[in-house]
Formats: structure tokens, sequence, C-alpha cells
């Protein structure tokens, strides 16, 4: 393998794929409140109702462990493929910038796909739209692309606690009683939009297939274009790290031991000192839905990024060993599978809740959910490496791979 800058650009490497198949396992983590109830309770497990003291505590593990570190992770890797991808066909002769243009414009189409037919949630088309930019930014050394990522992670940050730290505030005046009239009347009218949009949404989530999307459409047409206006500073900046991290051989094994493990200490340690901090005071609160707003997507986005980090220098170290044991190989495979699972995940928990399938939703608590985060997990697991002892790739990757290459990929091994 030869080494470009720091990038081994010849061969799929194993790590990137052991660390996308924690980071797909892990998202669903967080997904699943998603799947399973009304978006309040992605963000508090007291909404719509109050949660059992077990739910406090299910929530309690998704917010330090998974939530927005997953997330993180997940686009720090999207980053370190799209640069791959693009290195890896331009050794080969090829247009490497050319096709992976044509790559993210129908990544777009397929997560507007997914989007319009099963589930609002979609990142696909975000990772499309704002890796288009980020092919634009790919050729800084990893150096110059960590600052670069630093300086608009913060700007965005800056601008998400300035744009939604109001009705924090506002919900913390009316929490301790100094909140005037017009301030608890504001809030109400707050809380009161949001309580209609739970009962709108569970009731558009229970109807038939056609209800469910018409209603989706109708109503939120605009969502795969908000999820980029609200995070793009956040997945660039998740992106060109990937790209530093690729480029400076950290996927490849060039750093040491000694300065993975200083990530490791140093990510997990202070990343999860501070959201252990914030959790401490938000669960015996009862996690407040607007302050859980302002802190989940913004405020906790620096702990988030630094547990990432750490999770991902751990996963690197580990990687050797892990990769020789048959739960390293089977992750491996999960994430070599990654859109497929991704994808596979949505239709599978969409049978189980929605109204056209099972009709579970809302019906189970955060603790309740773990049971079918780990239905997927073991559905992952257990499906992704039987299929790659027969296949290629998995049915999306290689969809996505034909359209790119305007012809049909080998598929059977």
């Amino acid at each position: 393998m030869r080494r470009g800058g720091g990038l081994i650009a010849t061969t799929r490497l194993r790590t990137l794929d052991l660390i996308r198949g924690v980071a797909v396992l892990g998202i669903l983590a967080v997904n699943i409140a998603s799947f399973a109830a009304p978006s309040a309770a992605s963000y508090t497990p007291n909404q719509p109702i109050p949660g059992s003291a077990a739910d406090q505590w299910g929530f309690a593990i998704m917010l330090v462990l998974f939530e927005g570190k997953m997330r993180a992770l997940f686009s720090i890797l999207f980053g370190a493929s799209l640069l791959l991808f693009v290195e890896r066909k331009d050794e080969a002769g090829l247009d490497g910038q050319g096709l992976q243009i044509r790559r993210l414009l129908w990544l777009a189409l397929l997560g507007l796909l997914h989007f319009a037919l099963f589930w609002d949630g979609d990142i696909l088309f975000l990772y499309a739209c704002v890796g288009l930019g980020a092919l634009v930014l790919r050729r800084p050394p990893d150096w110059q692309l960590a600052m670069i990522a630093v300086f608009t992670f913060t700007v965005w940050q800056a601008w998400g606690v300035s744009m939604w730290a109001p009705s924090a505030l506002l919900e913390s005046r009316v929490a301790v009683g100094t909140a005037t009239s017009g301030e608890q009347a504001a809030y109400a009218k707050i809380i009161a939009n949001n309580r209609t949009e739970d009962r709108e949404d569970a009731q558009a989530t229970l109807s038939s297939y056609t209800t469910e999307v018409t209603t989706r459409l109708s109503k939120h047409p605009d969502y795969p274009l908000a999820m980029v206006i609200y995070n793009w500073g956040e997945t660039l900046s998740f992106i060109l790290i990937g790209m530093a991290l690729l480029k400076s051989g950290f996927f490849a094994h060039a750093w040491s031991r000694r300065r993975l493990w200083a990530m490791t200490l140093i990510g997990t340690g202070l990343g999860g000192a501070l959201t252990l901090a914030f959790t401490a005071w938000a669960h015996p609160s009862g996690y407040p839905e607007l302050m859980m707003h302002l802190m989940i997507r913004y405020g906790l986005s620096f702990p988030h990024l630094l547990m990432a980090l750490g999770y991902a220098a751990l996963l690197v170290l580990a990687a050797p060993a892990l990769l020789r044991s048959a739960l390293g190989q089977r992750l491996e495979a999960a994430g070599t599978l990654a859109f497929s699972n991704y994808l596979g995940t949505t239709v599978v928990m969409c049978f189980i809740f929605y109204g056209w399938g099972l009709g579970l939703f809302g019906q189970y608590g955060a603790a309740e959910q773990w049971l079918f985060v780990a239905l997927g997990w073991v559905l992952m697991l257990g499906w992704s490496k039987p299929w790659l002892a027969r296949f290629r790739q998995g049915p999306l990757e290689w969809l996505w791979r034909s359209l790119t290459d305007w012809r049909l990929a080998a598929f059977r091994r």
C-alpha cells in the first residue's frame, strides 16, 4: 500500500468498517425514540407522557453513551470514506472527483426517497449536500482541515445556542417561579404547540401507509432542506475531521499507541465528564423539554465530538485484536453493509411501530425501547457476515455503486 499524505488509497481499510459497524449499531440506540414515539421523546423521557424511573435511567444511558457521539462518529467516517473514494479512483486513472459528485447526487436522491417513503429522520440527503461542499475543501493538509473544522463547528454551535437559549431560559424561569405572566403564557403556548404536534404525529403514524406518507409530504415537505440548513455546520465539521484523520494515517494505524491512548483518555474523559455533569443536573430535574432541545442539539456538541474521537481512537487501538474475534468480524461486516443496515433498520422499525405494520407506536418508554435496540443489533450482526460470504456487497451498496459507475457492478462472489 502507498501512503499519500498519510492516506492509504489502494485497499479498503478494515478499521474503517469496524468503527462504522459500531456507529451504525449505536445510531439505532439514538434513533429508536423517533421510531417508537412522537418527536418529543427524542429529547426527554417525560414527553409526551411522564416516564417511569426505569425510563429516566434508560434515557440517561442513551444520553451519556450514544446521543450525538454516534452521529459524530458516523459523519467522521463518511468524510474519511468520501476522500478515500476520490483518491482510490484517481490512482486508478479515473476522475475521482467527478465520480464522487455523481455518487453524492445519487445519494441525495436515495435520501429523498428514504424520507418520502418511510421516515423524516433521514440523514443521507444531508450528507450528500454537505459532502458536495466538502469536496471543495479536501486538498489542504490534515492540520488545516482540522482547523477549518473546529472554526466551523464553533461558529455553528454558537449560532445554535443563541437561537435556542431564550426558550430554554424562559422554561427555567417558569420552573423556579420567576417568570412574568406574559412569559408564562408564552411558555404555555410553546408547550401546547409541541403537544399538538405530538398528537398529530401519533395519529398520522398509526394511520395507513398512504395516509402516513401523504401527511408527511404535505405537512413537512421541507424537512430534508431544513436538516441541511440547521445541521450543515456540524456535519461539514465532522466530514472535514474525518478527512483530516484519514490523511494523518489515523485509520491506517500510523499513529503511535501513546498518541491514540491520549486521544482516548482526553476524548472519553473530558467529553464524558461534561456529559455526565449535565446529566447529573438534568436527571433529577426531570429532563426539562426545552433545555434538552438546546443541549442535545447544540449545547453538548463539543462533548459529543470529544467522546466520538475518544471512541474512534479506542477502536483503532482495539482493531488488531478485535478483527480477529468473531464479534469484531461481525461488526466489520455490519459496517461494510452500513448503507443497507441503516435503511434496513428504518424498514424494520417502521414496520414494528407504524400503523401499516404492528402499530406499536407510543406504547413503549425509553427503558423498554432498549429491547428493540437489542433486536436491531442482533439482526444487523446476524445477517451481515453470512451475506458477505455469498455476495460482494450489500443490496443498497450494489445499487449505489451501479448507479455511480452507470453499469451493473459485480454482485455474487
